[in-house]
């Protein structure tokens, strides 16, 4: 079934445009345009019908690396292309969907629970325009996170919008633990790497991991090797360690500034670390709490292009305030902060994606694009699901699979099934699409070329 969505003003990574629409068929979009240029270049009534698709060099999109002359195809007499249905947005905006790299529950519901939780979880954070996501697991022991990484391999086989699992446990400095069970955590022994990516060959697609722990920067290069890409964090190294486990292939922080030290005049540490190296994506959290929103302006600011906002989030996302689980810890939620019970230590967040986009657009005072790239394109391409884009996991695991020992391949990636792109409203790319209210409240949103159900503002 093909759909039609129209009079929308788009708001993604190669800018702004008002009088826009969108052709989409089955999952995807195959074509874009704007009402806007009805008269076309030559006042011939044209309306440029995009079939390829990135941005001009000099435009927004330019900085982030979208360059490269659109071809077009154009319909004569302003029509618009014909389709089996019209949504006519009248003017709001347009994003495409949300990406989130890090989250463990919403709706009361955990995500190292059975497939029914995950699915009460999911759809929360999808109603709050999030159409794609990896499912994050606190540190468990092995045979329980090998349980975890079966079930959700079966869950995305059928939910094309899941896209994996990031183990944020158990390779974590106890140091740094945060809110992780200590007698779960694990060196990162070849043997522990292996049992975690042989459970469900291809589900891993992301790791959180320490480098200054035992054999870490070794199996930085094993997890690199099987395509995962690996974030640092819950760390107690330094800038040095963490410069030399991004050289080895680690290409993400996970929750920039949490669990980690701070920046410092004589010893820069981790987030300088990350910052100033180019390959380098770092996650963050902007519920106002993580992290200050001025804080915040000045890593957008030292890293543009490269921050993506993720959650966090546990399973008191999208509910109530009281008690919860976050894997075996006992989780007190108040005022919509969570704490580990009993503790002043902050464990996960209750943010949805849609609340982070406000916060930066309004405390941390980034630019419509700005904030809505780091929620969209970002996120995909630190996963090497962006048009043109592989990671440097997927890239290594490419690279070194003949001498990967026969460690079991992840999915970080190109996707072999030719899968749509991420990121963009563009032709070629996923047909996830998040419409807003004027306030930045979701209205309305479309997975994979499906409208789903939004959350009651």
């Amino acid at each position: 079934m093909s759909l039609l969505v129209r009079g929308a003003h788009k708001v993604d990574a190669a800018g702004e445009v008002a009088g826009f629409w969108m052709l989409v068929d089955g999952d995807r979009i195959v074509a874009t345009g704007s009402e806007a240029d009805h008269a076309g270049p030559d006042g011939d009534g044209v309306v440029h019908r995009t079939v390829g698709g990135d941005a001009p060099a000099g435009s927004t999109g330019d900085a982030l690396g979208l360059v490269g002359a659109p071809s077009a195809s154009p319909l004569r007499g302003g029509a618009l292309p014909a389709a089996d249905a019209t949504v006519d947005l009248r003017g709001a905006r347009l994003t495409p969907g949300l990406v989130d790299l890090h989250v463990h529950g919403a709706g009361g519901a955990s995500y190292d629970g059975d497939a029914a939780e995950l699915e009460r979880g999911l759809a929360v954070h999808r109603a709050h325009g999030t159409t794609r996501s990896l499912v994050s697991l606190v540190a468990n022991p092995l045979p329980r996170l090998r349980r975890s990484l079966e079930t959700i391999a079966a869950l995305r086989e059928r939910d094309p919008l899941v896209l994996g699992a990031h183990l944020e446990g158990p390779f974590l400095s106890p140091g740094r633990k945060g809110a992780h069970v200590e007698g779960f955590l694990a060196e990162p022994t070849r043997e522990a790497v292996e049992t975690l990516l042989s459970a469900a060959p291809g589900v891993v697609r992301q790791v959180t991991l320490a480098p200054e722990l035992p054999g870490a920067l070794d199996a930085v290069r094993l997890f690199v090797e099987a395509g995962v890409v690996v974030a640092v964090g819950h760390t107690q190294a330094d800038h040095a360690l963490t410069a030399a486990a991004f050289d080895r292939g680690a290409t993400m922080m996970t929750h920039a500034f949490n669990t980690m030290a701070g920046i410092g005049h004589r010893e820069p540490g981790p987030v300088v670390a990350a910052i100033t190296d180019e390959r380098v994506t770092l996650e963050l959290i902007l519920d106002g709490t993580h992290v200050h929103p001025e804080v915040a302006a000045i890593l957008f600011a030292a890293a543009p292009g490269r921050v993506a906002l993720v959650t966090d989030a546990m399973a008191a996302a999208g509910s109530d305030d009281g008690d919860y689980l976050l894997g075996d810890l006992a989780v007190t939620v108040s005022g919509g902060v969570a704490l580990l019970t009993g503790t002043d230590t902050i464990a996960g967040s209750t943010l949805t994606q849609d609340a982070a986009l406000r916060v930066a657009l309004g405390r941390a005072r980034l630019s419509p694009v700005a904030a809505v790239t780091a929620l969209t394109l970002t996120p995909a391409r630190a996963l090497g699901l962006a048009a043109g884009a592989a990671s440097a996991a997927g890239a290594a695991g490419s690279a070194g699979a003949a001498g990967s020992a026969g460690l079991p391949a992840g999915g970080a990636g190109p996707r072999a099934d030719a899968a749509p792109a991420l990121g963009l409203l563009a032709p070629g790319h996923a047909a996830d699409a998040v419409a807003w209210t004027d306030d930045w409240h979701v209205a309305r949103v479309w997975a994979a070329g499906r409208e789903i159900e939004t959350a009651a503002r």
